[in-house]
């Protein structure tokens, strides 16, 4: 049974919802679209949005659509924010427009175009702030600006999360082999 899709969903103020086949969200940070999955309907009440299924072979969808739908309210009305961190000596990232550079210990720099609805703040040039209404787009440039140079196992260099719990291996032993 699900839980998840059993609570509805407070709309707030400013924010206009569409119900077709697809749910659009539409609100002062920009316009969203949920898909709808056969089987389920979505009603408004006053100033909340329910889910409901048909049957229980529907039960994982119900929950997933309305986290969907949920994310994409939120999204429209206030906005997602992910931190990030750059660790290393000479380790840094500059931001001009839409266009992030990076300087990752590689012999050149490495340019990131971001992508429309995403924007992106540089503190003290290793701390990063970005900021967008997708949730599922911010993820993906988040993962995408890691993935330029993941945190190595044994000095922890790289670009990770704020708060990430990162493990660190032991490097070599000083023992001789004879």
């Amino acid at each position: 049974m699900s839980r998840v899709g059993k609570k509805p969903i407070p709309l707030p103020q400013g924010v206009k919802i569409t119900i077709g086949d697809r749910l659009h969200v539409e609100g002062p940070k920009g316009k969203l679209s949920v898909p709808i999955p056969a089987g389920i309907k979505i009603e408004q009440k006053d100033k909340t949005l329910e889910l409901v299924r048909e049957n229980d072979k529907q039960a994982a969808l119900h929950g997933l659509t309305r986290a969907l739908a949920a994310n994409a309210v939120l999204g429209v009305s206030s906005g997602f924010t992910r931190e990030m961190d750059i660790v290393g000596t000479g380790f840094k990232a500059d931001v001009k427009g839409q266009v992030a550079t990076f300087i990752l210990g590689y012999s050149h720099p490495i340019e990131y175009l971001l992508p429309k609805g995403i924007e992106m703040k540089v503190d003290k040039a290793t701390h990063l702030i970005v900021t967008g209404f997708d949730k599922e787009l911010l993820g993906h440039v988040c993962s995408q600006i890691r993935a330029l140079r993941p945190p190595d196992p044994y000095k922890n260099k790289g670009v990770r999360y704020t708060g990430e719990v990162l493990r660190k291996k032991a490097g070599k032993s000083g023992a001789g082999s004879k």
